[in-house]
């Protein structure tokens, strides 16, 4: 009887938990996570899972863990730290929702991929024509996890406004060669004299530039002021089926610098 009448409190007087908006969660997710995920949970690539008719339960703890940081990143360019920065942004009631509207979608057949957001996944970004005669060669990074080194480049607006300690302005230009790296008898990058890995073979090229109206059609949980990003073939051609919803979210957290990982390699170049 005791029992039953301690149940009985505890019944009384046990908060109800507020049940999750879909309706809310659909909206908030139409801001940011279609841009990867798609609109009903079919993901943009190969590379994203889908998060349609996934239990509720397990993508909110999901959120939660990248959220509170549980969950960590590898490096600041990893997915982890990617979902980290757009999880931030989320309050519990945006997580509960959200995680509730892609449990509530049908599963995704086979293979199947939704169309990405033409506002996110565009780019206004061009090859840098003659850049290697007017831009500065600022810094070099080797990144042993994909055996590559990249050389970095800025445009002399992006340079002159980092030198003078001021965010970046439109008509900023930063550029990266991406090389596979020369790799030695045991597999291993070959090192330099300056202690990077020897270029071999040109693989892509990358750049972020801004400039007036670039971040108007980009959802405000990406948007990165006026940057835009782009990845290029060796032949100078934009990569087919980057979408750059993926740059956005892993510069987003850096905007005390401009949106920039090598500000203070800029602010020093030659």
């Amino acid at each position: 009887m005791k029992k039953m009448l301690g149940l009985s409190v505890v019944l009384a007087v046990a908060p109800f938990a507020q049940a999750a908006d879909i309706e809310a969660g659909k909206a908030r997710a139409a801001t940011v996570c279609a841009a990867c995920h798609g609109a009903n949970g079919q993901s943009v690539s190969d590379t994203i899972p889908n998060l349609a008719a996934q239990r509720a339960g397990y993508l909110e703890a999901q959120l939660k863990g990248f959220k509170d940081g549980t969950r960590k990143a590898a490096s600041a360019t990893s997915p982890t730290a990617i979902m980290t920065a757009i999880a931030a942004q989320l309050s519990a009631d945006d997580i509960a929702n959200v995680a509730a509207y892609f449990a509530s979608q049908p599963g995704a057949a086979a293979g199947a991929k939704s169309a990405q957001l033409p506002n996110v996944a565009k780019t206004n970004v061009t090859f840098p024509e003659g850049y290697k005669e007017s831009f500065v060669k600022y810094h070099t990074i080797s990144f042993p996890a994909t055996k590559q080194v990249r050389y970095y480049y800025a445009n002399k607006a992006a340079v002159a406004a980092a030198k003078a300690g001021k965010p970046l302005p439109d008509g900023s230009v930063l550029f990266a060669e991406v090389y596979a790296a020369k790799l030695g008898a045991d597999g291993k990058p070959a090192t330099g004299a300056d202690g990077n890995f020897v270029a071999e073979k040109l693989v892509a090229y990358t750049a972020m530039a801004r400039d007036a109206g670039w971040g108007k059609d980009i959802p405000e949980m990406l948007r990165n002021e006026n940057w835009n990003y782009a990845v290029f073939t060796p032949d100078k051609q934009h990569r087919p089926g980057v979408n750059q919803a993926e740059c956005l979210g892993c510069h987003k957290p850096l905007d005390k610098v401009s949106y920039t990982f090598t500000l203070k390699q800029l602010a020093d170049a030659k």
